[in-house]
């Protein structure tokens, strides 16, 4: 393991003191958010999005409103207008990737032609390749334990080989946006076989680039020793990168894209905000979590097939005395989408046949437990008696295991294909924004007389 050349001149005991501090100076109480009608987390009272901006690349529907009341609905995802079911059953009928077909879309608002999808393809092909000693500048001389964490700064590094970087007319950005699409598989890749040498003690292999490949067979080629995969298996992870495409502009990652763009602001640094963002647990890191839990419902339980075992379980994590104490129960439960989460629907279906196949047949009845018996746990210990679905993330990460991807990369394939939406949402604001994103913030503090530094206790 590298060994840290740089030591804190901070202590810990001065640490302590002035996180008193920063407590005493920075608590607002919860009734003041009442008082004063703030959004909080931009939501409103009944759970519902403020809104904030206009988009035409996706559409997310869970509910509808009726007589002000939320009413209940079947998940519905649409890419430009277009149901995310179509999208991804019209790929599976054809027996064709659809991820290169899913960013076309996406950037351009219509389903490419054959030529045009031949044209984004070979252009993504041609552009996976870093610039010259990037690999070894860049990323080998400095490791990190965590994936997305160097993928953030290798972005930030792109800015320095780029000619133009900070010229944000539409035909540079949308040079940008393609080049960094492609070339996030291969920093995903170089990250994690430097992270194998340096904190794992593993052989390190960076394999050539095969420009024929589609980018989930590109991704399978790259990570594996052997470079070995069957086309199920390519088909699959394409499933996922489909999915994970976009998810609206609120969703806190584009949202986040959205409002550093709106600054004027370079591509790498719009582009490193929703990697920041997806890096968070309560956003693109929930799969990892919902791994976790699994595993550890399995490992607790005599047989976690059995529904009776696993409630009991779910009990002991909504009430604190199991899990990682937040209580959370990780992969139910979406912002917008109640009855179902039309992304884990397809997960799921999609999932379970390569599942049964290579012996993972009890994390998938697990999975299938916790989905079933959360809402009725809730209903048990909490009195929340409402539809309750889960979201992507319940199947995305036994997808990955299936698949064989280490848990180091669950998030960062989650940015591989969320780059597509994130850069379609920078070219929307710059075309139709307009304005800097800047809402308001109510100052509770009192007025206070200033002391001079000898009058100060």
């Amino acid at each position: 393991m590298p060994s840290n050349n740089y030591i804190s001149p901070i202590s810990m005991e001065a640490l302590s003191s002035l996180c008193g501090e920063l407590d005493k100076n920075n608590s607002i109480k919860p009734n003041d958010f009442e008082k004063y009608h703030v959004k909080r987390g931009l939501r409103n009272e009944d759970n519902t999005g403020v809104m904030a901006g206009l988009t035409r690349i996706c559409s997310v529907e869970g509910y509808y409103i009726l007589d002000g009341e939320r009413i209940p609905k079947e998940g519905k995802l649409s890419y430009r207008g277009y149901d995310i079911n179509d999208i991804v059953n019209g790929c599976i009928n054809d027996g064709r990737f659809g991820f290169e077909e899913v960013t076309w879309l996406l950037l351009f608002g219509e389903l490419p032609s054959a030529e045009q999808l031949l044209s984004l393809r070979e252009v993504i092909s041609e552009c996976r390749t870093l610039p010259d000693e990037f690999v070894e500048d860049m990323i080998m001389k400095h490791p990190s334990n965590d994936i997305m964490n160097k993928m953030m700064r290798s972005i930030m590094a792109l800015y320095s080989f780029d000619e133009n970087p900070d010229d944000t007319s539409i035909p540079n950005v949308l040079r940008q946006s393609l080049q960094l699409i492609a070339q996030m598989p291969t920093i995903m890749n170089s990250a994690y076989q430097v992270k194998r040498r340096a904190f794992y003690n593993k052989t390190m292999f960076l394999h050539p680039i095969k420009k024929e490949q589609s980018t989930a067979e590109y991704i399978l080629n790259q990570i594996r020793v052997d470079k070995k995969f069957t086309d199920e298996e390519a088909k699959l992870l394409d499933i996922c990168l489909m999915l994970h495409a976009d998810h609206g502009g609120g969703n806190n990652s584009t949202f986040s894209t959205r409002v550093l763009t709106s600054s004027g602001t370079d591509t790498y640094s719009a582009i490193t905000a929703g990697f920041g963002s997806l890096k968070g647990p309560r956003h693109g890191g929930a799969n990892l979590r919902v791994a976790k839990q699994m595993d550890e419902i399995m490992e607790c339980t005599s047989d976690s097939t059995d529904p009776s075992q696993v409630k009991d379980y779910l009990v002991k994590i909504l009430k604190k005395e199991a899990g990682d104490g937040s209580g959370l129960i990780y992969g139910m439960g979406h912002a917008v989408y109640t009855l179902s989460d039309p992304r884990a629907v397809i997960l799921k279906e999609s999932a379970k046949k390569l599942a049964y196949e290579k012996g993972f047949e009890k994390e998938f009845v697990t999975l299938e437990n916790i989905e079933k018996l959360t809402p009725e746990v809730f209903a048990q210990i909490k009195g929340i008696d409402k539809p309750m679905c889960a979201n992507v993330d319940m199947y995305s990460g036994l997808v990955y295991k299936v698949l064989g991807i280490p848990t180091d990369l669950y998030t960062p394939l989650f940015a591989i294909a969320r780059i597509s939406g994130w850069c379609a949402h920078r070219l929307e604001e710059l075309i139709s924004g307009g304005r800097i994103m800047r809402p308001a913030y109510k100052s509770v503090n009192k007025v206070r007389e200033y002391k001079d530094l000898r009058d100060r206790n």
